[in-house]
């Protein structure tokens, strides 16, 4: 009987098949926000609300301290379910419902994990599309951001 070798490549994200309404995938590991994360990523994307990056300004808003810029976290959140999900998909085809639920601080440490709404093959039977929910949680166990979003992949190829 031969030896199954598994490529390394090939457990990055599911075929089509991989994947069942219903399923949840924890994801792991975690990622602490540091000053630096949210300062960068703040001015490449010309975010420069003082909510973000101005400390002394923020001392008399009713946080206190500077806000980490949303979009930072849903990409973190989305990134942290690519290798789980989505890590074959031919393309990412829509993202919605993002709800900012709870505010995000500099050394928070974010987690998310993905529920399976739906997954639906494709007219040539070659991929298919699926559907998922992503939630983001801090350390203290707080939901801070959720997401839908639909990446197409494909169906196993023969022999796998």
């Amino acid at each position: 009987m031969g030896k199954t070798i598994y490529d390394s490549k090939d457990t990055f994200g599911g075929y089509f098949e991989d994947f069942s309404v219903g399923s949840v995938y924890k994801h792991w590991p975690g990622k602490t926000i540091t000053e630096s994360d949210n300062h960068l990523f703040s001015l490449i994307t010309m975010n420069t609300s003082p909510l973000h990056i101005d400390e002394n300004y923020m001392l008399n808003h009713k946080h206190g301290k500077i806000l980490v810029c949303g979009p930072l976290v849903m990409s973190l959140i989305v990134g942290m379910s690519v290798s789980d999900t989505s890590g074959k998909a031919v393309a990412n085809l829509e993202y919605e419902s993002v709800k900012h639920l709870g505010p995000v601080f500099i050394g928070d440490t974010i987690y998310s994990q993905s529920e399976i709404l739906d997954c639906t093959r494709t007219s040539d039977k070659k991929r298919g599309i699926v559907y998922m929910e992503t939630v983001g949680i801090n350390q203290n166990d707080e939901k801070i951001l959720s997401l839908r979003r639909k990446f197409l992949v494909p169906c196993k190829p023969d022999g796998v």
